[in-house]
């Protein structure tokens, strides 16, 4: 059996429980290259054969799957953060449907929660914003026009851009002409949860600037928004007293 495996944003402690058993379990592990942190197979089995994606071809991979497969074996196919953002895993499912080979997937922590937890900051907030809009800028794959970056930034809502540092100057300019102001905070987390890891916050007018000051052109998220910059927002009523739940009584509600 294959399991497609999140294994969080690189930190090695935050991968899920299953996840890491699972790698203890494996007799094959396919991992996502530099994106994944090698110290996450230190407890692996000693007859574990270990290869690095990176390297390799859809079809390779699918090779490798498919032996694994047919000498009884269990497969790890070990994807950063969580395998469905940008994770190519639905070409591997389909390709194994076809081969009525079985699998499963266990979801991992993704990097934007990562990025989010290197600021400190929580993308929705009461009466400031309550969508995120997780996307990536065009580059060698394409983007349909209805999901542009400057069609988005209409929203004016929070944005994460995946797999875009490279693309910083022009991903600036769609913002802009797509509707942001100048002013509006923006932050760039670049190896989020890793030992190395860097964030800066700004706004979307230095956005370019702060990544290339600090070198950061890969491995980075970039976040745009008002929950990038807020350090406080519009009081939950999930826990104001006023306010009733089904687990207990609003002041508002209560006699005397």
């Amino acid at each position: 059996m294959v399991h497609f495996v999140g294994a969080g944003p690189g930190a090695e402690d935050l991968i899920t429980v299953r996840g890491a058993r699972l790698i203890r379990e494996a007799d094959l592990i396919i991992y996502a290259g530099s994106l994944v942190n090698p110290d996450l197979f230190s407890e692996k089995k000693e007859s574990c054969a270990v290869y690095d994606s990176s390297r390799m071809t859809l079809e390779q991979v699918l090779d490798l799957m498919e032996n694994s497969e047919r000498e009884g074996k269990t497969t790890v196919r070990l994807h950063t953060g969580d395998p469905c953002i940008y994770g190519a895993i639905r070409e591997q499912m389909d390709a194994l449907d076809r081969m009525g080979i079985s699998y499963d997937y266990i979801p991992g922590v993704s990097s934007f929660c990562g990025a989010a937890a290197a600021l400190n900051l929580e993308y929705t907030l009461p009466g400031i914003t309550q969508s995120v809009i997780l996307t990536r800028a065009a580059g060698r794959t394409g983007v349909p026009e209805r999901e542009s970056i400057r069609s988005f930034a209409a929203h004016k809502a929070t944005m994460v851009l995946f797999l875009s540092a490279g693309l910083v100057r022009s991903v600036c300019r769609d913002l802009l002409e797509g509707g942001y102001q100048p002013d509006t905070p923006a932050a760039v987390v670049r190896r989020a949860s890793w030992p190395d890891e860097e964030a800066y916050t700004c706004t979307v007018a230095t956005l370019a600037e702060t990544c290339e000051r600090h070198g950061i052109t890969k491995t980075a998220l970039l976040i745009v928004g008002e929950a990038a910059g807020r350090t406080g927002g519009g009081r939950s009523r999930l826990y104001d007293p006023a306010f009733s739940t089904g687990y207990r009584k609003g002041e508002e509600n209560r006699e005397g």
